[in-house]
């Protein structure tokens, strides 16, 4: 199912690079994943580059405003769940124990957004489409395809986004510690156990992309500046994925998936 016209809600539906070097950052992923970008002017020196997938759009990319800068905030990706109504998302996030970091606002005629961080550090976007949907292929390589919620207190955010979003939570067919995100009847992500993200590392959504080749992908990457911080590792039966971080430190996965057994 390559072209989307429409997200169900509480599904993820778009991410967004904030970089130091919106330049640099777009002929790193030209690289990696055969992005090409559209400039849309934002005012006299700022301009959104709006990604593109055989000529549909995968995600976005603008530069740190000073005030982020000001705040410490690093390059990185970030991640929109599309709602019915984001003003309703939005006056649910205290009650929730989350944290509203933007009410609800209009983003021209595109559609009405609010930034949110969950009880246990994340930040995570809620996105009422109008004229703009979000993401518009998905299932070939260089697209969106998973995310999981790098958290110290993966119980926490579990009841904070089922209450949320109407998440489902469960351990696989096999079990273990992996919590699989289940909007509706859809696997769309997951939480793994506390502390994988490894010492020092504040909670985040991790991203994924789909490769044919993660060896290759990552080699690739490497060569255009980008920093390993995993190799890539196989799981049996679900796939092949390695953590990097582009030359700005943005960091993203690349995935290969793998026939079950």
């Amino acid at each position: 199912m390559p072209n989307i016209d429409h997200h169900a809600p509480g599904i993820f539906c778009w991410a967004e690079l904030v970089t130091s070097d919106q330049a640099e950052a777009k002929k790193f992923y030209n690289g990696v994943f055969g992005w090409s970008a559209d400039d849309m002017p934002m005012g006299p020196n700022d301009f959104y580059s709006m990604f593109k997938l055989e000529g549909r759009s995968v995600g976005a990319g603008y530069t740190l405003r000073p005030e982020m800068v000001k705040q410490g905030i690093p390059p990185h990706w970030g991640l929109y769940v599309s709602v019915e109504n984001a003003d309703q998302s939005a006056s649910r996030v205290a009650s929730l124990g989350g944290i509203l970091l933007a009410p609800a606002f209009d983003v021209f005629d595109a559609g009405r957004m609010a930034v949110i961080q969950d009880p246990t550090g994340a930040t995570i976007s809620v996105w009422q489409p109008k004229r703009h949907t979000g993401f518009e292929i998905a299932g070939v390589p260089g697209s969106f395809c998973w995310a999981d919620l790098m958290t110290s207190d993966p119980s926490r955010a579990e009841k904070f986004y089922a209450g949320l979003f109407g998440w489902k939570f469960d351990r696989g067919e096999k079990g273990g510690d992996y919590l699989h995100i289940k909007n509706g009847d859809t696997y769309i992500g997951g939480i793994p156990p506390a502390g994988t993200a490894g010492p020092g590392v504040p909670p985040h959504w991790s991203l994924y992309y789909l490769v044919t080749d993660c060896d290759a992908s990552t080699a690739k990457a490497k060569t255009l500046g980008a920093r390993v911080y995993m190799p890539p590792t196989t799981i049996e039966g679900v796939g092949r994925w390695s953590v990097l971080a582009d030359p700005q430190g943005a960091t993203f996965s690349a995935f290969q998936p793998m026939e079950r057994r």
